[in-house]
């Protein structure tokens, strides 16, 4: 964990639900000087004595629940810097777009384990020390058990997002800017063929790696998937370790052809 055993950053944890605020607090601890809140308002207070380096907050609580938290801060210059992660039981689309239009710094959904809330935690702390930031990955599938998949098998070595309603990418890209898409191919509405043109028109993914996952392994669909610019095709079920390669692969590739990129412009 690196520098978690150097210094002792200061966290505030905001839960109106006392187990939880002591549990998350429990987990922490061994790692960061934690001080917890049960309400917004104790939150508030405890800024005026000593600002923290980060603050961690549930989303569903009474009278100031963690989007208006996330508003209240963004709107006092004293506490704009300091990152916010959310946490919710609500792990919707809906929320997590909410929740980066607003501001957060990152959005977890519960229940997650102890390394998945210390990695959140370390890549706010710790930016300075570039190779520690994880590349982004943004999935699209309208099938929630696919996503689920792609988030196991990769969330280790990625920062994942993951999208069930494809006609939601172009709001989603507006928050959050992927290193790499990996697309279904059917899916209602917007096909994974009808995202890839949605995807280049932004500038900044001229050269963002492309992958789609598909049941359907014609040479046709293979074809036309090339031909709009995607850079690689997999089929389902999905394999994990071809999966993490061909990840690996292509964000290597990105990489250096953003490098030239920046020499020709």
């Amino acid at each position: 964990m690196g520098n978690m055993s150097e210094i002792r950053y200061k966290i505030i944890i905001v839960d109106d639900v006392m187990f939880q605020l002591l549990s998350t607090k429990e987990r922490l601890k061994s790692f960061y000087e934690v001080y917890p809140a049960q309400s917004a308002e104790i939150m508030f207070d405890l800024l005026q004595y000593s600002l923290p380096d980060l603050i961690i907050s549930d989303v569903n609580m009474p009278h100031t629940d963690g989007y208006e938290l996330l508003i209240k801060l963004k709107e006092d210059e004293r506490y704009a810097n300091i990152p916010v992660i959310l946490l919710t039981a609500q792990d919707s689309t809906d929320n997590m777009i909410r929740a980066l239009k607003l501001g957060a710094s990152d959005f977890i959904a519960k229940p997650f384990t102890d390394a998945e809330l210390i990695d959140a935690i370390e890549q706010q702390l710790n930016p300075i020390d570039r190779s520690r930031i994880k590349p982004t990955i943004l999935a699209v599938d309208d099938n929630p058990s696919i996503l689920k998949a792609i988030n196991a098998i990769l969330h280790d070595d990625y920062t994942v997002y993951t999208l069930p309603t494809s006609t939601r990418i172009r709001e989603l890209l507006l928050v959050v800017n992927p290193d790499l898409f990996i697309l279904d191919y059917n899916m209602p509405i917007l096909t994974g063929f009808d995202l890839v043109p949605i995807i280049r028109e932004h500038k900044q993914h001229a050269y963002t790696p492309i992958m789609f996952l598909t049941s359907e392994s014609t040479r046709s669909n293979m074809v036309q998937a090339m031909a709009l610019g995607a850079n690689d095709f997999l089929v389902k079920p999905i394999d994990d370790m071809l999966l993490h390669e061909k990840v690996a692969y292509h964000l290597r590739g990105c990489l250096i052809n953003r490098k030239i990129a920046s020499v020709i412009d």
